[in-house]
C-alpha cells in the first residue's frame, strides 16, 4: 500500500525518509499499473530488520514523500520489496516513482516504521487485501508461513491482469491458504464479505488493507467479532464518500474554552494546526488510533476504523471525523 506523507506528518527519527540511502536494484511490473522495486543496501550490507505490516516513507525522484508498505519477507535481510500503484489521478508520488526511478538509482528511505502489526496471540490471521493492499498483507503472510502459523489469505481485485503477485499466491505454500476473487468493477459482484465472517473463529485476528469500501464492508461483516480483534491498515489514500459540500462546524476545547471553526474542507486536526493547537497524530487514516481525543458534548461522523460502537459517545480521532451536530466539545 501507498500513501502521501503530509507536511509535518514525518517527523518522527525513525519515519525520516534520509536514514537510509538503498540501491534499485530490481523493477518490474506484476501486474496492470503495478510495479515491483527491489532495494539494496549500496555496500551489500543486511538492512534493518522490519517487522510484517511495516513500511517505508520514500522520498521520490521529485522529491515528494511517500508510504509505501513492504512486501517481502522479514527474513530476507539484504532486500527490500516495494509496491507501487501508478495512480494517475494522485498527487505525483506514484507517476515520479514510476516514470524516473530506474535500475541504479539511489533512492532515500526512512528505517521501516510499522502500524499494522500481527498478535502474536493469534490462534488463526485472516488476511483480507484489495487492490495494492496486497503488499503489507504479502509480507505477514509469509511471515506466517515461516512460522508455521495457521493463516487464510482473501484477494479482491477487478480482473486478473489488475492483481498482483498472483503467481506467488498459486505457489504450494500458499493456495490451499489463498482465495483470489476478481469483480470486474462491479459492485453487485463483489466477494459476500458477511458469509466469509459470519462466524468468528476463536482466537482468530482480522488484518485488511485495501480500499475504504472493502474495509468499509469488513467492519461492517466483523460488528460481532471481539474488540481488538480486526485490524485495518490504509494510509487513508482512498478518499471519504460524500466529503463535497461537507458543512461548517464548531469545536469547543474544555480546557481553555477556545472555540474553533472546523472548514468543509478541512479536518479537526488540520484546525488544530491552522490555531497553533498541538495534538498527537500520525496516520492521518482514521487507522491507528493516534489522534484519539475525549468527546464530552456533540454528535461525531465516525470515520475512524478504530473506535468500536460503544466509544463512539465518548471518543473521537479528529484526523478523519466530523461533527453531525454544530458543535463538539472536545477534553482539549
Amino acid at each position: 500500500m501507498s500513501a502521501e506523507v503530509k507536511p509535518g506528518d514525518a517527523k518522527e527519527p525513525d519515519e525520516r525518509a534520509d536514514a537510509l540511502q538503498l540501491l534499485v536494484v530490481g523493477r518490474k511490473e506484476v501486474a496492470q499499473g503495478i510495479w515491483l522495486y527491489e532495494l539494496r543496501s549500496l555496500h551489500g550490507d543486511e538492512l534493518p530488520p522490519f517487522e510484517p505490516g511495516a513500511h517505508l516513507v520514500v522520498r521520490t525522484p521529485a522529491g515528494l514523500l511517500r508510504r509505501y508498505s513492504i512486501c517481502s519477507a522479514v527474513s530476507e535481510r539484504f532486500c527490500y520489496q516495494i509496491g507501487v500503484k501508478h495512480e494517475h489521478g494522485g498527487g505525483g508520488g506514484s507517476i515520479s516513482m514510476i516514470e524516473d526511478l530506474r535500475e541504479g538509482d539511489i533512492l532515500p528511505v526512512s528505517l521501516p516504521v510499522n502500524y499494522f502489526p500481527l498478535d502474536p496471540s493469534a490462534g488463526l490471521s485472516l488476511l483480507i487485501a484489495g487492490g495494492i493492499g496486497i503488499t503489507p498483507i504479502l509480507s505477514m503472510a509469509r511471515h506466517l508461513r515461516e512460522q508455521g502459523a495457521p493463516f487464510r489469505l482473501v484477494y479482491c481485485a477487478r480482473s486478473a491482469e489488475a492483481a498482483a503477485f498472483v503467481d506467488v499466491l498459486a505457489a504450494p505454500d500458499f493456495a490451499d491458504r489463498s482465495v483470489i476473487h476478481y469483480d470486474a468493477g462491479d459492485p453487485a459482484r463483489a466477494l459476500d464479505l458477511r458469509a466469509h465472517l459470519a462466524e468468528y473463529p476463536p482466537g482468530a485476528h482480522l488484518y485488511c488493507c485495501g480500499p475504504r469500501p472493502l474495509m468499509q464492508g469488513v467492519r461492517e461483516a466483523t460488528k460481532h467479532w471481539p474488540a481488538g480483534t480486526v485490524h485495518f491498515e490504509d494510509f487513508g489514500t482512498s478518499a471519504h464518500p460524500g466529503t463535497a459540500g461537507e458543512s461548517r462546524f464548531r469545536v469547543r476545547l474544555a480546557r481553555t474554552g477556545q472555540v474553533l471553526t472546523v472548514e468543509p474542507d478541512e479536518s479537526i486536526l488540520a484546525a488544530f494546526r491552522r490555531h497553533g493547537i498541538e495534538a498527537p497524530f500520525s496516520c492521518e487514516a482514521g487507522t491507528c488510533g493516534s489522534c484519539r481525543t475525549g468527546l464530552l458534548a456533540g454528535i461525531a461522523e465516525h470515520r475512524d476504523f478504530v473506535l468500536q460502537d460503544d466509544e463512539h459517545d465518548s471518543a473521537i480521532m479528529i484526523c478523519v471525523s466530523r461533527a453531525l451536530s454544530e458543535e463538539l466539545t472536545l477534553d482539549v
